[in-house]
């Protein structure tokens, strides 16, 4: 007997194959997409160079501007009198303790003249005194002349004692205990000059408005050095020896410079960001506190800014 498919049968297998025919379409059609996200480009790798630890001194300083002043000036007064005979003076020279520098003759000796001498010629009236240089030092104040008539005790000039000349330095006091008696300060003139010196004293009063102390530094040197003349003092503020140090370009920061990090690679092109703690700074090296890198690590020192963490890198010379 003879059996022929029913209506619901034919529908039922044209069904399937409508199904199957849609399945396959799909999955021909999904096939360009995982071709396309194989073909994707290479990941970018940024160019860098890098560089290792370095174990060394560090000495960070101060500099502050230092100003050359004689503490101990010592004024030439008149002892009489009278009329500046000879002047033996002259502004910027430099006068022995003893020396001459003004003779005066006094106002009753101009008026008699040698009358006295003429009626008793062995009472030897000159009526001339002699004023000396009572110390070493530079004339830096003239206030007579050849001619000049003046009082007993009048300023004929000032002497600014070479023992006496100094530095003084302004030092804001927050900084009072970088700095100590018979420190060594090195001194640079605005012509490049270099002296050496050392801290001699302290003033015993601050600024006011700037809150800084005065620092007397004492040179040894010949050079005539003229008053009021400004140099940079550069003082020894903190110094270690053979600690770790990186450049200053591998240091990365945050805005507010609260956060430190370096980039470091971890195999051939990959560099992660490794946070850091700073200690002091000079020149161009800055010390690594923590962590601990060793000498087989490399450091980024150009193209790190902007990587992100895990970044791609590619090194360069």
């Amino acid at each position: 007997m003879k059996i022929y498919p029913t209506a619901y049968s034919r529908s039922k297998n044209i069904l399937i194959i409508a199904a199957v025919a849609l399945i396959y379409c799909s999955c021909k059609g999904s096939a360009p997409a995982a071709d396309t996200g194989e073909a994707a480009g290479p990941v970018t790798e940024t160019p860098v160079k890098v560089t290792t630890i370095d174990q060394s001194s560090l000495t960070n300083y101060i500099e502050l501007n230092a100003t050359s002043s004689f503490l101990q000036k010592n004024f030439v007064k008149a002892n009489a009198i009278g009329y500046i005979q000879k002047v033996n003076a002259q502004i910027g020279h430099y006068v022995n303790k003893g020396e001459v520098l003004f003779t005066i003759k006094t106002k009753e000796a101009q008026s008699i003249g040698n009358s006295i001498n003429i009626l008793d010629t062995t009472f030897k009236f000159s009526g001339v005194n002699k004023i000396k240089a009572s110390e070493h030092g530079y004339i830096t104040q003239l206030n007579h002349q050849l001619g000049d008539y003046v009082q007993d005790g009048e300023q004929l000039a000032v002497i600014s004692d070479r023992s006496s000349f100094v530095f003084i330095m302004q030092l804001p006091y927050e900084l009072r205990g970088s700095v100590s008696n018979n420190q060594d300060v090195l001194l640079t003139l605005p012509d490049g000059t270099k002296l050496n010196g050392n801290v001699a004293s302290f003033m015993p009063a601050v600024d006011t408005l700037s809150q800084t102390q005065g620092v007397v530094i004492k040179v040894n040197t010949s050079t005539q050095i003229p008053e009021n003349l400004v140099a940079r003092a550069r003082i020894v503020k903190t110094a270690k020896t053979n600690t770790i140090s990186l450049p200053n370009s591998a240091i990365l920061s945050n805005e507010t410079q609260t956060e430190f990090w370096v980039m470091k690679l971890i195999n051939a092109n990959t560099a992660v960001k490794t946070p850091v703690k700073k200690g002091i700074e000079s020149g161009d090296r800055v010390e690594i506190i923590s962590p601990k890198f060793s000498g087989q690590d490399k450091i980024i020192i150009s193209g790190n800014y902007g990587l992100a963490d895990t970044a791609k890198v590619k090194i360069v010379q």
